[in-house]
């Protein structure tokens, strides 16, 4: 005799849904109308925060994430609210000091999160350990994560033996966190079953992308082993890069002993809600984010396929896709077989682009893989190539402790650098994530000039479009402080003394109003001479200056580190092609740069 077993659900449409299909781009405001219904459907937790969300608010709809959070919090008084959180990296891209980990969580858990998921890209369980330790402090529901992938060294037992660490330092539950959609029905029905068997005591979480079309098939199998509870995503946000439609696995279940006793009904309505809603952010779509079966073979997440596709694309390149596809998996047996997942699928990614548009392997190494193989993330699920480490860090020392060992507190700093512009604690954090933007934003709403980006209107077929006359013209604008190369190819629609320009800005739609002005100026790149001289220093990619390392007049060595540049959120040393004099410094922070312009004259 079947016994009965109540599945139950964690819808992702207040995240990673959205994040999956729309770029994370989802306003608060087109999340609050629907808040009340959610909160009728009797979710296990509605997944609203962390992962890319918060970057997403600072940096593009300029909303506050915190603010975001209360107000969901007080829309949804009965039901569990969840994040995502990355261990010791938080919600951004390097580890944090325990201190700032303790103080975010603590805050997190404050303005209303009650179930915190945790990962680490690595699969190193002591870059969980201060999260879960802080979770557990506020009284709040800490859920350790596996982060699925397969490899030589992913086994089942491995997986488990993770579960079992985690377990001991007390998560209150397991997720399988399936972020590129490698499972496989069978491979997931054997894996939750093994930790079921392990650790019965503890919930099993299946939490997969349909990239590959087959994640139903893994959350039916995984609910006939044992599994406890699945993510969803409602149907007008689900399939492809997204997850399993909340409606499809609900009706799925329905009848059987692992009914999970949702409204069907309801949910319907609430499909048709966002069905509207996507149309609304249209323009950040791409090509990307349905089935494909190729992540079986190169495991490349689709929100990565789409962030490398628009730096090809910049590079002229596009058709070099299927070689960066077929570099990732080696970079990624170089470095120890590392979980594609941020920030190690961004690493990976990076790296590999670079070994094809440079033509030569490792010709260039970005400073995040130097930094990998230096052990500052943790440890690589498998040996790394040794040529390779010697190649990035020469005789440097290699960490083998816990990566935060060796950071200072940070917070008593924090403070102090954002000074006024922080009105709260949560604002100190926001700093901490993202220094750069984070500070630009306080700045703005200090000044009261926050702009979210504007939105395209919904097409209706009706609008009529004149060609814009001559061939395509490159500038580099500023677009909400932020420096772009764009190329004019498309549509303009004239009207009310206006002219709107349809135009693609690295790789993303956007609408530029261009107001009648007494005088313009035209031209196209940044005046940048083109690098000839032995001593020119330039860069293979385009980027924005991270930091200017030398000054003229100051004398270089061949291969020292004169500039750092950053694309896709990686950063890269650049080195003095010889020995001399710095002659000439034609850049500074935040500049944005092309490649073979001259950045910095060396006189040899």
């Amino acid at each position: 005799m079947t016994v009965q077993k109540k599945i139950s659900v964690t819808d992702t449409i207040l995240r990673d849904a959205h994040q999956s299909l729309l770029a994370t781009r989802m306003r608060t405001e087109d999340m609050l109308p629907i808040c009340d219904k959610l909160d009728r459907v009797g979710y296990w937790s509605l997944e609203v925060w962390g992962g890319a969300t918060f970057d997403a608010c600072v940096r593009f709809l300029k909303e506050d994430p915190w603010e975001r959070l209360r107000q969901l919090k007080a829309a949804l008084p009965n039901t569990r609210l969840q994040m995502l959180l990355r261990g010791q990296n938080l919600l951004g891209y390097r580890h944090y000091s325990d201190d700032v980990v303790e103080a975010f969580v603590a805050k997190a858990a404050e303005n209303g999160i009650d179930v915190f998921r945790i990962f680490d890209a690595m699969n190193d369980v002591r870059n969980l350990e201060t999260a879960i330790r802080a979770v557990k402090k506020s009284g709040k529901h800490a859920q350790g994560t596996i982060a699925y992938t397969t490899s030589p060294v992913h086994t089942t037992e491995a997986f488990v033996e993770q579960a079992r660490q985690m377990a001991a330092m007390g998560v209150d539950s397991i997720a399988i966190k399936d972020m590129a959609g490698l499972l496989t029905p069978y491979a997931t029905g054997e894996l939750v079953k093994a930790l079921k068997a392990a650790l019965p005591e503890l919930d099993v979480v299946i939490h997969s992308h349909d990239t590959a079309g087959v994640a139903s098939m893994c959350q039916l199998k995984a609910v006939e082993n044992g599994a406890d509870r699945i993510d969803t995503a409602i149907s007008s946000m689900a399939w492809g890069t997204s997850h399993p439609g909340t409606e499809s696995m609900v009706a799925a279940l329905r009848g059987t002993p692992y009914d999970t006793g949702l409204d069907l009904e309801l949910l319907q309505e609430i499909g048709l809600y966002f069905y509207a809603v996507r149309k609304k952010y249209h323009q950040f779509e791409s090509e990307f984010t349905g089935v494909d079966t190729r992540v079986q073979v190169n495991q490349v997440p689709g929100g990565m396929i789409s962030n490398l596709a628009n730096q090809l694309k910049e590079q002229g390149a596009l058709h070099r896709m299927d070689e960066v596809l077929a570099e990732i998996p080696k970079v990624r047996k170089d470095l120890g077989y590392p979980p594609l997942v941020t920030p190690t699928s961004q690493i990976v990614g990076t790296q590999a682009f670079f070994n094809v548009l440079a033509g030569e392997r490792y010709k260039t190494i970005t400073t995040e893989v130097k930094y990998y193989l230096q052990g500052r993330y943790g440890k690589a699920p498998a040996p790394v190539c040794e040529h390779l480490r010697f190649q990035a860090i020469g005789s440097e020392e290699v960490i083998e402790c816990r990566p935060a060992d060796l950071l200072a507190p940070e917070l008593d700093k924090l403070r102090k650098d954002i000074g006024g512009l922080a009105k709260s604690e949560e604002d100190v954090l926001t700093f901490a994530m993202f220094p750069d933007i984070g500070r630009k934003f306080l700045e703005e709403r200090e000044a009261g000039t926050l702009q979210p980006e504007v939105l395209l209107p919904i097409p209706d077929g009706n609008v009529a479009a004149a060609s814009v006359e001559g061939t395509p013209t490159e500038f580099v604008i500023d677009v909400h402080g932020e420096s772009y190369r764009v190329d004019i190819t498309g549509v303009g629609v004239k009207g009310e003394g206006k002219r709107h320009f349809y135009l693609s800005i690295d790789g993303m739609p956007e609408e530029v109003v261009f107001e009648p002005l007494n005088a313009f100026v035209g031209g196209g790149g940044s005046g940048r001479k083109q690098a000839s001289a032995p001593g020119d220093v330039s860069t293979t990619m385009p980027g924005n200056v991270v930091d200017v390392l030398v000054a003229v007049g100051d004398a270089v060595k061949a291969g020292q580190t004169v500039l750092v540049s950053e694309a896709m959120k990686m950063e890269t040393e650049i080195q003095a092609p010889i020995a001399g004099t710095v002659k000439a410094v034609h850049v500074a922070k935040g500049d944005r740069v092309n490649p073979g312009e001259v950045l910095i004259e060396i006189e040899g």
